[in-house]
């Protein structure tokens, strides 16, 4: 137990449904709600029961030690982020206990601990003496704090001027270099630009070479795998596999295998969609070439992609188009763009479309899928961007007699190759 830096049992969290506030009113209003409230309790505790509960997490346990990388993922809503806010003394559990033997810096969102009105500088020194260390200690670090996040100019000017990317960079900055003995971040990282990004999981890779403790959620697998040894896998707020990268990112992907875009997914909110709503995504299915669907797919394995849509409004013609994403650097790494209809399509009108990329050389690796319905002029009518159950390749050795190399990390895709010649000369006496 003294190598333990986190312990976790038993951690369940519980929500209720649309609890809020008791509505403004009068002194007298106030005293009458008062009265009132054991006995519509009581009668309302039979017809809500259990239907307006939500269990974010049920019956977590897991112990970290001290120097371990563990990464911690799951479907949006399997309830990550709410067991780091436990962890980082942020809520409470409904029901278990965690414990922390250690300083703690916690990531979980843009300007996370940061005073608005305090300035940059002032918020560096807030959050080191929040994290309990002196003031020398603080001073020496300060300089690397600044440089990193590249605020250097603005350092002495109110946090609430800053912008989004500022913050998070100062954020991270602050998180990183402040010697915490265990770091917990979430996944604020996607909020910066490229070239930000990799230099935070550069940065998480020293901090957790230098025998500190870190706890990593993240949606991009080729992150956690390079980055943690140990994966946590959640999956509707309950831990379903602890063990090695490889295997639980593996279980990940079992769990990821249907894609679908409902009201209930988070490919289905929003916050992923936009365009003018004239058509819309109504589901997506990965195939292989037999039209089963399939998740993951050996280097070379045609891949179909089944698209399922809804017309809302009447539109004069309808295109598609897919696009492979780079996990590690969003960057797109193809896209392909037919046309589904050239004459008029009426409301109520529902289709399907199924595109086919025959036997493409992409490396190993997870793909985020783009997504998009529109006319011929480029306006989108609906775009999802985001899947959580990204395209996966795999390694297949059947192809090193072709001339590929799947197992090289450098580029998205393979081409073929031979040697033509090749020539040793002796070095010159």
């Amino acid at each position: 137990m003294a190598d333990t830096a986190v312990s976790a049992q038993g951690i369940s969290k519980r929500y209720r449904l649309g609890a809020g506030s008791e509505p403004f009113g009068t002194l007298q209003e106030a005293v009458a709600r008062a009265a009132r409230r054991p006995a519509r309790l009581l009668r309302r505790a039979d017809t809500r029961a259990d239907r307006d509960l939500l269990w974010a997490l049920k019956d977590v346990s897991f112990q970290v030690d001290h120097g371990e990388v563990v990464g911690i993922i799951g479907r949006n809503g399997a309830g990550k982020t709410t067991l780091l806010k436990i962890l980082s003394r942020i809520t409470d559990p409904t029901e278990g206990r965690a414990e922390i033997r250690g300083r703690v810096s916690s990531l979980l969102e843009v300007g996370t601990g940061f005073h608005p009105e305090l300035t940059g500088r002032e918020n560096v020194f807030l959050n080191g003496a929040i994290l309990g260390m002196a003031r020398t200690e603080i001073v020496r670090q300060f300089d690397d704090v600044v440089s990193f996040a590249e605020v250097a100019r603005f350092i002495d000017t109110p946090v609430k001027r800053y912008s989004t990317g500022m913050r998070v960079r100062l954020a991270f900055a602050v998180a990183a270099h402040l010697q915490p003995e265990i770091l917990i971040v979430d996944e604020v990282l996607a909020v910066g630009d490229l070239a930000f990004q990799r230099k935070c999981l550069g940065k998480m890779g020293d901090v957790a070479s230098g025998g500190r403790t870190v706890l990593f959620v993240s949606h991009n697998m080729q992150a956690v795998r390079s980055l943690c040894p140990r994966v946590l896998l959640l999956d509707g707020g309950r831990l379903v596999e602890d063990g090695p990268a490889a295997a639980v990112v593996s279980r990940y992907t079992e769990l990821a295998r249907q894609v679908q875009i409902t009201p209930e997914t988070a490919v289905g909110s929003e916050r992923h969609r936009r365009g003018s709503g004239a058509v819309r995504f109504a589901g997506v299915a990965l195939l292989n070439a037999l039209d089963t669907p399939q998740h993951e797919f050996s280097m070379g394995q045609s891949i179909r992609i089944r698209l399922d849509f809804a017309v809302l409004e009447d539109v004069d013609e309808l295109f598609v188009a897919v696009a492979l994403k780079s996990g590690w650097t969003a960057d797109v790494l193809t896209s392909v763009r037919h046309r589904v209809s050239d004459r008029r399509l009426c409301r109520g009108v529902t289709g399907s479309v199924v595109l086919e990329l025959p036997d493409p050389a992409i490396r190993p690796g997870r793909y985020p899928l783009y997504l998009w319905l529109g006319d011929g002029f480029a306006h989108a009518y609906d775009v999802v961007d985001d899947l959580t159950a990204p395209l996966t390749i795999v390694t297949d050795a059947d192809f090193d007699r072709l001339g590929f190399d799947p197992s090289s990390h450098s580029g998205f895709v393979s081409v073929p190759s031979r040697v033509v010649s090749a020539e040793l000369r002796p070095a010159p006496s």
